[in-house]
């Protein structure tokens, strides 16, 4: 008898459990439903209205030419894009995008990542370091931009003063065809080297230090254990480093501006800068938008690629 009571007992648990369980189901499941009505529509609104129509709208109005007044109505078909992969400043706009990507691949990131290895462990110096590296990234880029150009310029900055000391001849380097854009590549990596620190940072933050503390057991010596046990554990921070590093270079615009505007000669523009001035300033919107679309483009293909392919492996 006490045995049947005890099974009806187990099975009044189980029955109560699982009726409890899908309530709980039942629960989330509405929330889960509510949540999505609440929050999805004004989110698929702002989307649409801020970046699907834009889009669409620059890739009707490349079609015409068209100075951004009235109704566009002289329909060129594609002779706007025909026109940019003619001129000789959109090809250098596109090598200068192409220098910054493999200057901040090249030095920029290792640069980011040396710092970290050295400032990452927590302590009250490697903080005021960290905070001295990271505050020219959280200066405005416009701000930068103005006092790199006082550094650089030859009559009152410090290239002036430089220019005095070793008695050489005044130099402005951002009015020199040759070295304005070497100067901008300066000004990109010591603004943005410090936000990849910190990335690389919380990523060795995360590292276990039991896996430190073995390797050295294991006679591995300060390098190895960089190399194959601290880099390999942080190479989804890495990952995603490179990923915010390229997109960035494709949208350079803030720096250039200041500092030379394109010139001398348009020999510094970016695909941004380029777009602003042969497109807004100089009233050709149709132009510009073409220059946008294809810009749009670029930035898609690679997004869609980086994280289809390496940042996939890295999940």
């Amino acid at each position: 008898m006490s045995n049947d009571v005890t099974t009806i007992g187990k099975r009044s648990s189980t029955s109560s459990n699982q009726n409890v369980s899908r309530w709980f189901k039942k629960y989330n499941h509405g929330n889960r439903l509510l949540t999505l009505v609440l929050f999805l529509p004004p989110a698929l609104l702002l989307f649409t209205i801020f970046v699907i129509l834009p889009i669409g709208e620059a890739g009707y109005y490349s079609l015409f030419r068209w100075n951004g007044y009235g109704e566009p109505s002289q329909w060129v078909e594609f002779s706007n894009y025909v026109r940019l992969f003619k001129h000789g400043a959109f090809d250098t706009a596109v090598w200068n995008t192409f220098k910054i990507i493999l200057i901040s691949l090249v030095i920029q990131l290792p640069l980011a990542l040396i710092i970290a290895l050295s400032i990452y462990k927590k302590n009250w110096a490697n903080s005021l370091f960290r905070l001295i590296f990271f505050l020219p990234y959280i200066l405005a880029e416009v701000a930068a931009g103005l006092i790199w150009r006082f550094v650089f310029d030859g009559d009152y900055g410090v290239m002036a003063r430089f220019t005095e000391a070793l008695n050489t001849d005044t130099w402005y380097i951002l009015a020199d065809k040759n070295w304005a854009f070497v100067a901008i590549l300066v000004v990109l990596v010591w603004k943005y080297f410090g936000f990849h620190m910190m990335i690389y940072i919380a990523a060795l933050q995360g590292v276990p230090k039991d896996l430190i503390e073995a390797s050295k057991l294991d006679g591995a010596s300060r390098f190895q254990a960089i190399w194959y046990v601290k880099i390999p554990l942080i190479m989804s921070g890495i990952t995603i480093s490179i990923f915010f590093s390229i997109l960035g270079a494709l949208q350079t615009f803030d720096l250039i501006m200041p500092l030379t505007g394109g010139g001398p000669s348009n020999s510094t523009h970016t695909l941004v800068s380029y777009l602003y001035t042969f497109g807004i300033t100089r009233m050709n919107v149709g132009f510009g938008s073409a220059v946008g679309v294809v810009l749009f483009i670029c930035c898609v293909i690679f997004a869609f690629t980086y994280q289809s392919t390496i940042m996939k492996d890295k999940k």
